[in-house]
Order: C-alpha cells, then sequence, then structure tokens
C-alpha cells in the first residue's frame, strides 16, 4: 500500500473513532449516548456540545502538537530520544501551573496562562544558556542547557509542593501534573488554537525541509539551507505548539516519543509523509487515551496515567520486534 492510501485511511479511521468518542460515555447511561437523545435530552445535547466536542478537539490538538513537535525535534537534534519537553518545556509549564494554583490565580484561566508563560520561558532560558556555553557543538549545547533549565524546574515544583497546603493546593497541583483534558471548555480551548494553529502550519509547510536540516551543518549549507536560521524557526514552531498544549493538560508523557517512531514504521523516514501522519496517529492516540480516561471508571483517570501506560508497551514492542544489527 502507497503512503497516499495509508494516509488516506489514517484519516478515515481518525473521523470515525472522533464520531464514536463524541457519544461514548457515562450520560445519560453507560458507554453510549444515542444520537437520538440529542434531540430528546437537552442536558443531553449540552454535554456533547458544550463538554464533549471542546474535549474532544483539545485531545486531538495535544496529540498533533506534541507528536508532530516530538518528530521535528528528533530530526533536528538526529536523536530518536528526544521528546517535546527536552528543553524545559513540560517542567516550566508545571512550574507555572504550580505557581499560578499557589500564589496567583486557582482558575483554569489563570494556571493555563501561568503555564504557557513558563514554558515559553523555559526555552528562552535555555537558548540563553546554549548561546553562553563554549562546548562543542550547538546541538550538544542545547541538550545540555535543557537537561539543566529541567532540573532547575523541577526543583522549583519540588519547593512549591513543600509550600503547599496539604489539603487544598497539593492534591490540585498532583493532579495537575498527571495530566488530564477534564477541565477543557470553549473559553480555554480558543486560548491555546491560535499558538497552536499557526505553530503546527509552520511544521506542517516546512516538512519537506526536516529532510535537509537533520543532515551534518556544511551538507545542510552546501544543498542552499540556511541551518541556523531555519532550525531556530521550526524550534520555535515546536515548543510554541507544545507549550501551548501543556499549559491545557497539564503533563502528558511518551506520545511525543513513541507515536513518531510508529509514523515512521508505516510511513518510511521521509519527514513529507512522517510527519503528517504523526499529526493524525498523535491525535488518534491521545483521542482513543482521553476516551478511556473518561469512561473507564465512574473517577475520571489522569490522561498522563494512560499515554505513560500504553505509550512506554508500544516503545517496548517496537524495540522487542525491530531487529537491531551491532557493528563492531
Amino acid at each position: 500500500m502507497t503512503p497516499s492510501r495509508r494516509f488516506v485511511l489514517l484519516l478515515l479511521t481518525l473521523g470515525m473513532v472522533a464520531g464514536t468518542a463524541l457519544f461514548v460515555g457515562r450520560y445519560p447511561r453507560p458507554v453510549w449516548l444515542p444520537p437520538q437523545a440529542l434531540r430528546e435530552d437537552p442536558l443531553a445535547a449540552q454535554l456533547v456540545w458544550n463538554l464533549r466536542l471542546p474535549r474532544l478537539i483539545a485531545a486531538l490538538l495535544l496529540g498533533a502538537a506534541l507528536s508532530a513537535s516530538g518528530f521535528t525535534l528528533q530530526m533536528l537534534f538526529r536523536n530518536p530520544l528526544v521528546e517535546p519537553g527536552f528543553l524545559g518545556v513540560s517542567q516550566g509549564a508545571a512550574f507555572g501551573a504550580a505557581l499560578s494554583i499557589l500564589y496567583i490565580s486557582r482558575s483554569a484561566l489563570g494556571i493555563q496562562t501561568a503555564a504557557m508563560l513558563c514554558a515559553l520561558a523555559g526555552l528562552a532560558l535555555t537558548h540563553f544558556l546554549a548561546r553562553r556555553l563554549r562546548y562543542s557543538g550547538w546541538i550538544l549545547r542545547m541538550v545540555l542547557a535543557g537537561i539543566a533549565v529541567s532540573a532547575l524546574f523541577s526543583a522549583g515544583i519540588g519547593m512549591l509542593k513543600y509550600l503547599a497546603d496539604p489539603l487544598t493546593q497539593l492534591p490540585e497541583i498532583t493532579f495537575w501534573l498527571l495530566g488530564g483534558l477534564w477541565s477543557t471548555r470553549w473559553q480555554n480551548l480558543l486560548l491555546i488554537l491560535p499558538l497552536t494553529l499557526v505553530s503546527l502550519t509552520v511544521l506542517f509547510l516546512a516538512r519537506w525541509r526536516l529532510n535537509v536540516l537533520a543532515l551534518e551543518e556544511e551538507t545542510a549549507f552546501s544543498l542552499g539551507a540556511a541551518p541556523g536560521r531555519e532550525r531556530l524557526v521550526l524550534l520555535l514552531a515546536s515548543v510554541g505548539a507544545t507549550s501551548a498544549v501543556v499549559s491545557l493538560a497539564g503533563t502528558v508523557g511518551w506520545v511525543g516519543l513513541v507515536v513518531p517512531h510508529i509514523a515512521r514504521q508505516f510511513f518510511g523516514a521521509n519527514a513529507r509523509h512522517a510527519l503528517p501522519s504523526s499529526l493524525l496517529l498523535g491525535g488518534l492516540f491521545v483521542l482513543i487515551c482521553d476516551t478511556l480516561a473518561r469512561t473507564l471508571s465512574s473517577g475520571e483517570i489522569p490522561l498522563g496515567i494512560l499515554t505513560s501506560l500504553f505509550g512506554a508497551a508500544g516503545f517496548l514492542l517496537l524495540m522487542v520486534r525491530r531487529k537491531i544489527e551491532v557493528e563492531r
């Protein structure tokens, strides 16, 4: 089957899963909401259009942004183990959310705004430190700076959790760090929509340049690319999309790491095909996990737990089934 046919099949599968997820839940009856109930039950219609639909769109955006950003960063850094939180973005967002819960605002909008600002601050700090380092090449300096910034924000989160009220603030911080879309409404979805869509559009339109930018600096320059400037644009787009969705959903792991590997398995390493497929596969993966999170039990399971569970299992399966040859 050609990549284009696989892409169409994946798109149809995503559409069917999204249509099904809209009517899956625990009200007014377990598992399935008949479509005719939208006309007969005003509360059911309110539930679908004002709660499930924005949450469904948020799940698609979350998966698409994390997987596309993960694929882009893996190619830019030429490292298959890089993921969107690699540059201090996820830890920065978590620190901003905890800071808002303790000292600024406990509203969804306040937490989301603080998380997004601190996520972007994490990237800025990583870039600043990388420019000051005098060790090896630019890619390695960014990696080292990202590790250091993530550790700093993690320490800050630990301090804020220590200072939090154990009866009110600490449970809220802990639950946010587990990840989830339970607070998604049209208001906070529209807040992240512009940045997410612009960033994903940049990544999609520049996907054919990733094949060149993944080469060595001198090789990419000889092929007519401006490696430094173009990599910075794609890096900003990746981090912009990640910071926006993480500010809404909290820390959701493994999506940006494992989905790009699955996309390469089915669509090849060419970014022209693999990046769009990562977008769709990421949206499909998070949508399925989120649907399970809100339907498996009466109390909602944090989304980050399910993505880590299925993502780690899928990653292990890929590693076990892949034939690895070692040169001595």
